[in-house]
């Protein structure tokens, strides 16, 4: 299957990408085709694991809290040496960090997020929320 790419333009510096999906678990394996194509246009190869383990997390997360019908998944690039993924729903309720049990199959995902990145956070918007990780790279061009 083929990733569709549809650049964002920006002012200055690199472009960034994003991609609508179902808002389903299945739709964690697109995701994971775009980060690690636009990482490795951007010459960003070394974040392409870590990238796409968290945003398998986050779609993962929107698939099982959100409710909604379609995500936005962007990847984009804040700065030379850092990437930024993000997953875009219409859910108004904001994720919550837990503590899950060691006999739990589910509650680590923003915990691994979190390990994973050098930032993560959310933001709420008029029409749902936005959360991101940001990962960073000292080899980047």
């Amino acid at each position: 299957m083929r990733v569709s790419l549809r650049p964002t333009a920006r002012a200055t510096g690199h472009p960034g990408y994003s991609q609508t999906l179902p808002c389903a678990a299945e739709s964690a394996a697109e995701a994971r085709k775009l980060v690690r194509v636009v990482l490795a246009a951007w010459g960003m190869d070394a974040l392409a694991d870590d990238g796409a383990l968290v945003v398998t997390e986050l779609v993962s997360n929107a698939a099982r809290h959100a409710g909604s019908r379609r995500i936005r998944v962007t990847v984009s690039r804040p700065a030379t040496d850092a990437a930024e993924i993000a997953v875009i729903d219409s859910s108004p309720r904001l994720p919550e960090a837990r503590a899950a049990g060691p006999e739990e199959e589910t509650g680590r995902g923003l915990a691994l997020v979190d390990e994973l990145t050098e930032d993560w956070g959310t933001e709420s918007l008029p029409t749902g929320k936005r959360v991101w990780g940001l990962l960073t790279c000292a080899d980047a061009r």
